[in-house]
């Protein structure tokens, strides 16, 4: 299901819906957790959160801080947020419907703990045992748990859209506010994306600002001329699409599914079925495969995609900063 159009916009051209909408927004945003009282751990926390929707999401960028901060010699533990818990996810026994296809392949980088609430999730996994610091998968503006470090992600192709709060625009709060709560900006995107982000963006950004981009990752797979139907969810599937036009596939179809849709008996024959008669490969996101029942993930193919930040220097700076010094 893609992203409202409204949503991005030029800032400075709304549109009727986006202006009607701004009040209520505006209100929401501010309302959400203001009577909350953060709670402060023992170990550096570090919060990896998009500021805005777009087709990024926040798990690549998630894995690329637990990677460096691995490469450094910490021993991170990753916290998302979700009904289920306080638990440490076991790959092996539980499901992405329990615990989020996010979470459940974090949980293939690092120790990873889902719970209601950030603490709750946190005290968990210190009375388990002991951990350098917490990652966590979002959670930028719940207060319940102190940052030590705030990481905004942001999708440079669509950048911060109209510059309105959801449900006006793609901001879960005002911007200002938001680029406040940010230590360091973490922009995703070709190099054109991040060069049109620049100029439209970056005089209103402070804080330090790191580039990265998606690739696809390298598993043998020869894409070129290879017929696909592709599926994916999420808030906005465009990158996964494009990504698979890249490498030279040759889409029958794309098929962009409700952020929450179920992938019921129903859905999953009727795509099994136009692939079979179309002669084509079905073709998902990582994080949509693991929500797949495991006799059906066997006839479809996953594409993993990496983010690739080619200067970590931005980062190492901010983890020092944070508490995480190489001399520990």
């Amino acid at each position: 299901m893609s992203l409202p159009a409204y949503w991005f916009t030029p800032p400075d051209r709304p549109g009727l819906r986006a202006r009607l909408l701004t009040p209520w927004a505006l209100w929401r945003a501010r309302r959400a957790g203001a009577d909350q009282v953060g709670w402060r751990a023992p170990v550096p926390v570090i919060s990896v959160d998009m500021l805005a929707a777009g087709s990024v999401g926040n798990l690549p960028a998630v894995l690329a801080v637990i990677g460096q901060v691995q490469r450094l010699g910490f021993a991170p533990v990753i916290l998302a947020r979700g009904a289920a818990g306080p638990v440490r996810i076991d790959p092996r026994r539980h499901c992405a419907e329990e615990v989020g296809g996010a979470a459940l392949l974090a949980a293939d980088f690092a120790p990873t703990w889902v719970a209601p609430d950030w603490a709750e999730g946190a005290r968990a996994a210190l009375a388990e045992g002991s951990a350098d610091c917490f990652v966590m998968m979002g959670g930028l503006r719940d207060p319940a748990l102190i940052k030590d470090l705030s990481i905004g992600v942001v999708d440079a192709v669509r950048g911060f859209g109209n510059g309105r709060c959801r449900p006006a625009g793609p901001l879960a709060e005002p911007l200002e506010a938001g680029l406040a709560r940010v230590h360091l900006m973490l922009k995703v995107g070709s190099h054109a994306a991040q060069a049109r982000f620049a100029a439209l963006w970056g005089a209103r950004i402070s804080s330090p600002v790191m580039a990265g981009e998606l690739q696809p990752l390298e598993t043998g797979m020869d894409w070129a001329g290879a017929r696909v139907l592709a599926f994916a969810g999420g808030e906005d599937p465009a990158l996964f699409f494009a990504m698979l036009r890249g490498l030279g596939a040759e889409p029958v179809r794309f098929e962009a599914l409700a952020t929450k849709e179920a992938y019921g008996p129903g859905l999953l024959a009727r795509l099994e079925r136009e692939a079979s008669l179309r002669r084509a490969q079905l073709v998902t996101t990582e994080e949509d495969a693991v929500r797949l029942p495991l006799a059906f993930r066997r006839k479809v193919i996953s594409l993993p995609m990496r983010l690739q930040v080619p200067d970590l220097a931005p980062l190492d700076a901010a983890l020092t900063q944070a508490g995480l010094r190489q001399d520990k």
